[in-house]
């Protein structure tokens, strides 16, 4: 007989190398070679508070990188903390497929008034992968419901990143996510990215986006009977290594799709929830896509959820007696409750405390403590958008991503270079003095290891 009342057993804390040990053996860990981990140990956390981790010897790590760039208002943030506590009193999840609950329906009313008009339906899934997944396969079954089933093609920048699914990695091109599952992936085509970074001298951000603009035009000219639908990352390109374009490719972008017929699908997962300055990145270029796809950030770095949100003139192609006109597409925790409210205290934070508008004082402030930074004389291509900040090093030093992460916790600081590319994206909460450590100490961990 089940014991009424009884307390759940609390889990004992380890010490740094038991956990080590333990890990290794039973946790295979994401986007990692595990053999590394021999000579690169993982880092045990023992609890996170503001933008610094803990482990169980008492050191701490100043999380620039906000844990994978979810951590909005710091870890263990108390508000959202709060709002998690009351959700499990309540209900801490029921299926969505014929049921429907309170946070989930004022999340999506929420997020309708704030993204960019005309994006009135929320379509739920677990993580950005699943947000990419179910935009690709909404657009082409769009056109399907629409009479058009031969536009089922996809269209992507040079060096996009959309997730690790099969779908996401159609779209996605990094060699190192794609190249060993080639043979299971319907692969798409690219174009050439607006990265300002491979503008030729003398020519603006601006000029370059338009001139890479052509070659977008030139193939939905050709292509566009059998292309659904082009995915981008608006305004920063992150595992292309913090790739920053000018908003005006934006801006052609959609006049082409619009031109052209072809759905514009706006991949905010990571650059979405403030990180560029504004709360969507769209709003700089004042468009709105066909789908947005939201994710990492808009639980404030808490629990998995993603959004898929969209037009009223999608929805109404799948709205119909025939089941198989509708978008059969689900997850076993779709528009969970608990994430849901985390998502929904998120969104309290930015509008009590003026978030966008401290962000730009912060980074203001930011820019001019990194200033011996952008002088540093092996820094290259130092650049800013928002609360994102990114610079080559210019160096042929074997292993320096891993060199430059194992350096950095000895100066208590998370960093997790991509190549070559150093970049900043921390938790809106950071503070002055906090800039200033992060920054002196990337100092000298360059010195060091250069």
């Amino acid at each position: 007989m089940r014991q009424a009342g009884k307390q759940a057993v609390m889990i004992q804390p380890m010490k740094n190398d038991e956990l080590l040990q333990r890990s290794v053996a039973a946790v295979w860990h994401p986007c990692s070679q595990m053999k590394h981990y021999d000579s690169f140990p993982l880092v045990p956390i023992s609890h996170g508070r503001g933008v610094w981790l803990h482990d169980f010897d008492g050191n701490r790590y100043l999380d620039a990188v906000s844990s994978w760039w979810v951590n909005l208002f710091g870890h263990s943030n108390p508000r959202i903390n709060a709002a998690l506590v009351d959700q499990l009193g309540k209900l801490e999840h029921v299926m969505l497929a014929g049921f429907t609950h309170q946070p989930v329906v004022e999340l999506s009313e929420r997020l309708r008034q704030l993204a960019p008009a005309g994006l009135g339906h929320c379509f739920y899934g677990s993580d950005g992968a699943s947000a990419t997944e179910i935009a690709l396969k909404m657009s082409a079954h769009y056109w399907r419901n629409h009479g058009q089933p031969q536009k089922s093609q996809f269209i992507s920048l040079e060096n996009s990143y959309h997730g690790e699914t099969l779908g996401a990695l159609s779209v996605t091109d990094v060699a190192l996510f794609k190249d060993a599952y080639g043979a299971l992936i319907r692969q798409q085509a690219t174009v050439k990215s607006p990265d300002w970074r491979h503008a030729e001298i003398g020519e603006t951000a601006e000029e370059f986006a338009l001139r890479c603009a052509l070659q977008l035009e030139a193939h939905l000219q050709q292509h566009h009977q059998t292309i659904a639908a082009f995915i981008i990352e608006p305004l920063v390109q992150g595992a292309a290594g913090m790739a920053m374009f000018h908003p005006i490719y934006l801006r052609r972008a959609r006049e082409l799709c619009d031109q052209f017929q072809v759905h514009l699908i706006a991949d905010e997962i990571a650059v979405g929830m403030g990180r560029t300055g504004t709360l969507f990145a769209c709003e700089q270029a004042a468009i709105s896509p066909d789908f947005l796809l939201i994710s990492k950030g808009i639980t404030g770095g808490y629990l998995p959820l993603s959004i898929v949100m969209t037009t009223d003139q999608i929805y109404q192609a799948f709205y119909h007696d025939e089941m198989a006109r509708g978008f059969l597409h689900s997850h076993s925790y779709t528009g969970n409750p608990l994430a849901c409210r985390a998502a929904l205290a998120t969104l309290d934070i930015f509008a009590d405390d003026n978030i966008l508008g401290t962000n730009r004082q912060k980074a203001t402030l930011f820019n001019q403590l990194a200033q011996p930074l952008r002088d540093h004389p092996q820094v290259k291509n130092f650049r800013h958008t928002g609360m994102i900040w990114a610079f080559e090093v210019d160096t042929t030093a074997p292993d320096f991503a891993r060199r430059i992460f194992a350096n950095a916790l000895k100066h208590n600081l998370l960093l997790r270079p991509m190549g070559n590319t150093v970049y900043f994206m921390p938790p809106y909460i950071i503070d002055e003095a906090e800039m200033q450590f992060l920054i002196a100490g990337t100092l000298r961990i360059l010195d060091e290891l250069l």
